[in-house]
């Protein structure tokens, strides 16, 4: 009896996750040294859910998803994707997985329609019987279907692309950094066709390096060096700061910023817009600081309240962490 009921809530949970990572675990051989990418990374990701890695450059992001997307093999640790294992059940996982990568990937030889019916042949299908699907990302590029791929903006590749990845109706849907190098329109176009695209309950994990994109997933993984730091919503992950945070600006920056840092009240100070924000280590107040940059003589100085972002939160996990 209690083994079936074990088994029963195994199924129930596994019911309710889209995607499983535990302990995973990836090193890389260079020049006689042992890099290790992924460091026993772990999460869950709830079905129908917008999930955000963000991290550097670096941070084992792309690692991972290859993992997830049976490009490449994990050292240790276990990954499903629908209750699909990575390892054993490959062709399963990409049938019902779609993958956007970093890279623009298409055929840039070939047109619009001509990639996009080239991934539709693949998995079986045709544009016409997914087109409700990607109607409102691809009816933007349409116009310059008999456009070579390799002549589009990056807005218009990005567009192409996602509309590749979505043509077979994945139920789980992969994009490791789809925003990296296009304009910021196209960014926060891009951004609302994912929350369209999770309202038909897609899964959908995507990484990027852009902090301020953290906002707009339900949850997000803050990642560093093949670990991750903190696993919460955006809101969550703010509450959590606790450190007074100050923004400051001067007529020299730079020798405002080399200030900062020297003195032994401030935990990390950065460039953050016109501001440096300034991270205190005891909670020392706004004035405390001013006083000791009015001693260093600085010249039409501001010291101002600031309000923690993901940036921040990120930057001040990163210090916890080397410590």
């Amino acid at each position: 009896m209690w083994q079936l009921k074990n088994k029963k809530l195994s199924h129930e949970i596994s019911i309710m996750q889209s995607i499983s990572v535990q302990h995973i675990v990836k090193t890389y051989s260079e020049k006689k040294q042992t890099i290790k990418a992924l460091n026993d990374i772990s999460f869950e990701v709830s079905k129908g859910e917008l999930f955000g890695i963000i991290g550097p450059d670096g941070a084992g992001k792309t690692s991972l998803f290859r993992i997830l997307t049976t490009l490449l093999l994990a050292d240790s640790g276990t990954a499903t994707v629908e209750g699909l294992d990575v390892v054993k059940d490959i062709k399963a996982i990409r049938k019902i997985s779609g993958y956007m990568p970093g890279r623009f990937s298409l055929y840039q030889d070939l047109s619009v329609i001509e990639n996009l019916n080239f991934f539709a042949t693949i998995f079986n299908t045709t544009v016409d019987e997914n087109y409700d699907l990607i109607k409102d990302i691809y009816s933007q590029i349409e116009p310059f279907k008999d456009r070579r791929a390799g002549k589009l903006s990056g807005g218009m590749k990005q567009k192409l692309a996602l509309s590749c990845a979505l043509i077979h109706r994945p139920t789980v849907l992969f994009l490791d950094e789809p925003t990296t190098g296009v304009d910021a329109v196209s960014r926060k176009e891009f951004w609302e066709m994912l929350k369209r695209l999770k309202e038909q309950s897609i899964t959908i994990l995507v990484s990027t390096p852009y902090m301020d994109e953290a906002g707009m997933c339900d949850r997000v993984a803050l990642m560093q060096s093949g670990s991750i730091m903190t696993i919460n919503t955006p809101q969550g992950i703010v509450q959590s700061f606790k450190h007074a945070i100050f923004g400051v600006r001067a007529k020299n920056m730079l020798n405002l910023l080399n200030d900062l840092k020297s003195n032994d009240m401030v935990a990390q100070a950065y460039p953050s817009g016109i501001y440096h924000h300034v991270i205190m280590k005891n909670g020392e107040s706004k004035e405390e600081l001013k006083a000791y940059l009015q001693k260093k003589n600085h010249q039409q100085l501001e010291v101002v309240d600031s309000s923690p972002t993901i940036e921040d939160c990120f930057m001040n996990l990163m210090q916890e962490n080397n410590e």
